[in-house]
């Protein structure tokens, strides 16, 4: 009976605390519920049509998947640190897969619960900086370099903090990488794509990537795409300072990416018309944003743990947004996976049968797709000189940002549907963004995005942009919802606009909870085992190469 009673504490525990309900670091010390953890991840095999590239684009693509090898290699270390010591300490093939798949024994989607014997919890500045390192050390340390996204903070030989760059402490890596790109700039048959490839080169070996990001930006011909270097900061999520390797190996969508051209056209006039005062809509998109449509046939690094990245908005860099605006990629085939395997699933349990028609992959791509055109929108810079948002915001910037870019995202569809410059049932948006929410949510409160989907679908809540029937189904009050899509996009981008680091740690703090109603609706989805998210099968024998 004592162990009955510990075991329902636990459970209930997790179920406050985790996004969807899964078991605890004890439950994983039998081969069963390491299987079962497994299972959460449905397999895709990442491919394209391969007659679209030319003899010389072929040639290069081992070249791109060596080099997003070495991306994979160096996130490790920033991740977790020697990855050979922590997978040849594990007997068993199944534990190392999941190992694999979080790059670290952390549970990436259960909070990084960690899930290997003997492991602590994982560091918030995950490998960038000292283990022992604290906070107020680290304000203190006197260097202005400190705080730079290609960089790590190390000891130096008399235990004091020290900048160590990126091309510094990952030279062998980064020196092949930049030969690999030499030979597939060589290789290139775009001049958009032989030009980018050989400044990013370059730019390895000095950490220097504004010239690269320019160039890329330049691309509008290229069929082969390769977004490679480090780029995002989620893994740090002690100051949210660090970016993180990662590598994308794309074939260009021809016919899904003539449909969204058009689109970009109207970003300064879809800045204008935010919901929110003048002041906060001053800056102006840059005029040479893209919109596209994809096959991504390889993931490494960053983007390939836990959660799988469908949509891609860079460069990051605010002064290349600034000056030329930023593309948005959408990765129409792992899109499309997600949409089947999980998204519709999970619908079919928690979406009423008059409003399941609504839930379409049409209206999932739009939401995706809106969502990377909002992160080009808004503010930039604080309207009150302390800084950029990023830096005002700090560790909070990620969640606040990822938050802005989806409820923003529904907000333009909205706008665009009234001004008749897209063609869509705005009840397909609304429900299929409902039904994704519970998609995200269980990435975990760890995530920023499953932080995000929380205060969202508590505001929602809060303002009855929804109903749940007693069957524990949830329907979209379509006027409610319009109110609060826009209520929500105006405190976001006031908050940003203001670089408000207390208003953003509030709103986190208020609505990234979860009750025991949404707890019991994922409860449901894990019951039918639905996956969480995706693995894939790829690579140059998948590719027939």
């Amino acid at each position: 009976m004592r162990i009955a009673f510990y075991s329902v504490i636990i459970m209930a525990f997790m179920l406050a605390m985790t996004a969807c309900n899964r078991k605890s670091q004890e439950q994983l010390s039998t081969n069963d519920s390491i299987k079962m953890k497994l299972n959460d991840f449905a397999s895709f095999t990442l491919t394209s049509d391969m007659s679209k590239l030319t003899t010389d684009e072929k040639k290069m693509l081992p070249l791109l998947i060596e080099a997003a090898e070495i991306m994979d290699d160096i996130f490790w270390q920033e991740a977790y640190g020697d990855k050979d010591s922590l997978l040849n300490s594990i007997k068993t093939d199944e534990l190392k897969k999941l190992v694999m798949i979080n790059y670290g024994p952390w549970e990436r989607l259960n909070n990084n619960i960690p899930f290997v014997a003997g492991t602590g919890p994982k560091p918030s500045g995950a490998n960038f900086y000292p283990a022992d390192m604290t906070i107020d050390e680290f304000e203190s340390f006197e260097d202005a370099a400190k705080s730079g996204l290609y960089s790590l903070i190390r000891r130096n030989e008399q235990g004091s903090l020290m900048v160590v760059p990126y091309h510094v402490a990952f030279n062998r890596e980064v020196t092949r990488v930049s030969e690999l790109l030499q030979q597939a700039s060589a290789l290139a048959d775009d001049p958009g794509l032989k030009k980018y490839l050989a400044l990013r080169s370059a730019a390895f070996l000095n950490d220097d990537y504004l010239l690269s990001d320019m160039a890329w930006m330049d691309m509008r011909t290229n069929t082969l795409d390769f977004v490679v270097g480090p780029i995002e900061t989620y893994e740090d999520q002690l100051f949210g300072y660090k970016a993180s390797h990662e590598a994308y190996i794309l074939v260009k969508d021809l016919e899904w990416s003539k449909k969204l051209v058009r689109f970009a056209s109207l970003l300064p006039a879809l800045q204008k018309g935010l919901p929110v005062d003048d002041k906060y809509k001053a800056e102006m998109p840059g005029d040479n944003s893209d919109l596209g449509a994809y096959d991504v046939i390889y993931y490494a690094g960053d983007c390939n743990a836990g959660s799988k990245t469908i949509a891609i908005n860079l460069p990051n860099d605010e002064r290349v947004q600034l000056v030329k605006g930023s593309r948005r990629l959408q990765l129409k085939n792992a899109m499309q996976a997600k949409f089947d395997k999980i998204l519709i699933p999970i619908a079919s349990e928690l979406t009423p049968r008059d409003q399941l028609k609504h839930v379409t992959f049409d209206a999932f791509f739009s939401n995706t797709m809106f969502h990377e055109i909002a992160h080009g929108l808004g503010s930039i810079n604080t309207i009150n000189n302390k800084g950029t948002v990023r830096e005002a915001l700090k560790e909070h910037y990620t969640t606040i940002e990822e938050g802005k870019a989806d409820i923003l995202g529904l907000y333009l569809e909205t706008r665009l549907q009234e001004m008749g410059e897209l063609d869509v049932d705005l009840m397909d948006s609304y429900t299929t963004f409902l039904a994704g929410i519970f998609r995200s949510i269980r990435f975990g409160a760890s995530s920023a995005h499953g932080k995000a989907n929380l205060i969202r679908f508590n505001y929602f809540k809060e303002n009855a942009a929804f109903s749940v029937d007693s069957a524990g189904q949830y329907s979209v009050n379509f006027q409610k919802m319009k109110e609060a899509v826009n209520s929500l996009s105006e405190l976001i981008l006031t908050i940003q606009g203001d670089g408000d680091y207390e208003k953003a740690a509030q709103m986190i703090q208020q609505y990234g909870t979860m009750d025991e109603e949404l707890g019991s609706a994922l409860k449901r989805i894990e019951n039918r085992d639905i996956p969480v998210d995706i693995v894939f099968k790829q690579g140059k024998e998948v590719l027939g190469l």
